[in-house]
């Protein structure tokens, strides 16, 4: 249980810090796209508009990320703290302060909701304004010269640190060893306190001075999990062969790499086919000298080749494609090996769903009559949420049911949810921020718990059905 339950707390941490940079990504993307196109080495050299570069990773995407965390902590007023107590920290260093940002925005968000809170009752009539400002900007000023004189500078120590022990495994050649450490993490539902937390700023701060960086590469290659899911597919049992081949192309083209987890965490020994995948294609990465111009979101082939810079698609196919060979080999010897019987059943599933649609029928269900809100509900909130959100609705619409089904990250669950749809890894997590019904599944596209949900609504005439 303890185990579980810092899993839980260290999957809210990626959770918050993808909550920071997700709504920034596209200003991540352009920035990278300015990079590859007008830098010396770039496609269309430009020295004019290369200008743009250095201003945009020093100052821009960190006040973005800084002002959006104190907005998820303090609102509007935290989002205006966060953005002074970035400030500090981007001028007391010498590199861009993307982990300086995720340290002052919440931080000032904080601040000014406290002091805020302690104020609420004590300000005079008339005086609001007055004091409300006076007392942003007083926090403000102080939160700022925190952060260039202490912040900062223990930051920057930090991630030297990280940054020297990363740089020592590329230059002795055993970077690829790091995904002895990426894949079960990521399986874990902690793919973005990796990413968001530790490879995107290393990246940025490479491709700031190479136009490039591998770093992006080393834990997001969709290569491995197509491999994986293509086992799945051929040599799989049950259930997970069916819902495989639907898996493997929102995996690879979408870029949704949760949907691969539950093939993992179901099969254990599969880690070994994306540890395996997953350092094959770094290997080959550094082999080509491979790199991304910024963090590929979401990790797409898509994404992957619009971010490859000029000259950079062999390498970057190359470590795809790798990693894709190995990963399907070292997964179809594991199910090609597994003797057990199919660990689920797809027919006992529909019977199952049968028998509930005759309940439902016979007015049994607790459900039918009073749904209004479905929440999906990831990590992040915008990857395997959304497209079992989308799924889902398009399977009510057809049924003739008009219920609104929206995905959401999980600590942005809203109030007037009748029911939480989210993976089993995230139960601990759900039932410390909603004391709403939950349906626990373990893969987004076709779980059984999802078509008996289904049945419960659609075997009952209901308050929001379109006939």
């Amino acid at each position: 249980m303890a185990n579980k339950s810092m899993r839980a707390r260290v999957q809210a941490f990626g959770g918050f810090l993808t909550a920071m940079v997700i709504p920034n990504i596209g200003a991540f993307i352009a920035w990278g796209f300015i990079t590859a196109l007008f830098i010396p080495t770039g496609w269309t050299p430009n020295l004019h508009f290369g200008q743009l570069v250095g201003p945009m990773i020093t100052y821009l995407l960190p006040l973005m990320i800084g002002s959006t965390g104190g907005h998820l902590i303090g609102g509007k007023r935290g989002a205006v703290m966060g953005g002074i107590g970035t400030m500090g920290v981007i001028v007391g260093a010498d590199i861009p302060m993307f982990i300086g940002a995720m340290v002052m925005g919440p931080l000032g968000g904080y601040v000014i909701k406290k002091v805020d809170e302690a104020l609420e009752k004590r300000i005079p009539a008339g005086f609001e304004m007055v004091i409300n400002n006076f007392s942003l900007g007083i926090l403000g000023m102080l939160l700022c010269l925190l952060a260039y004189e202490v912040i900062g500078p223990a930051v920057m120590a930090a991630n030297n640190v990280v940054k020297e022990g990363i740089e020592a495994l590329v230059a002795t050649g055993y970077l690829p060893l790091l995904s002895v450490i990426n894949e079960p993490a990521k399986v874990l539902f902690l793919n973005n306190a990796i990413d968001q937390g530790v490879y995107y700023p290393l990246g940025m701060q490479d491709t700031a001075q190479a136009g490039k960086s591998i770093y992006f590469m080393v834990a997001s290659n969709p290569g491995p999990g197509l491999g994986m899911l293509l086992a799945f597919s051929l040599f799989g049992k049950g259930l997970s062969k069916k819902s495989a081949p639907g898996a493997m192309i929102i995996h690879f083209l979408g870029g949704i790499h949760e949907l691969y987890f539950p093939y993992v965490l179901m099969k254990p020994l599969m880690i070994i086919a994306m540890i395996a995948g997953g350092m094959t294609g770094i290997y080959v990465f550094e082999l080509f000298g491979a790199g991304l111009v910024a963090g590929p979101s979401p990790g797409s082939i898509f994404a992957y080749l619009a971010l490859t810079p000029r000259g950079g698609f062999i390498g970057t196919c190359a470590g795809v494609l790798a990693g894709t060979v190995v990963s399907f080999v070292v997964a179809t010897v594991i199910l090609k090996l597994d003797t057990s019987p199919a660990e689920d059943n797809f027919a006992d599933s529909q019977t199952a769903n049968k028998k509930r649609k005759a309940e439902g029928k016979s007015g049994t269900s607790p459900l039918a009559a009073r749904i209004n809100l479905i929440a999906f509900v990831c990590d992040a909130g915008m990857g395997s949420s959304a497209m079992g959100a989308t799924t889902f609705r398009k399977k009510l619409e057809k049924a003739g049911y008009a219920i609104e089904v929206k995905h959401y990250s999980i600590e942005n669950i809203p109030a007037d949810a009748d029911i939480i749809v989210t993976h089993a890894s995230l139960e601990g997590r759900a039932q410390r921020v909603t004391e709403k019904p939950l349906i626990l599944i373990k893969n987004y596209l076709g779980d059984p718990a999802l078509d008996a949900l289904l049945t419960d609504i659609t075997s009952q005439p209901q308050q929001g059905a379109l006939a």
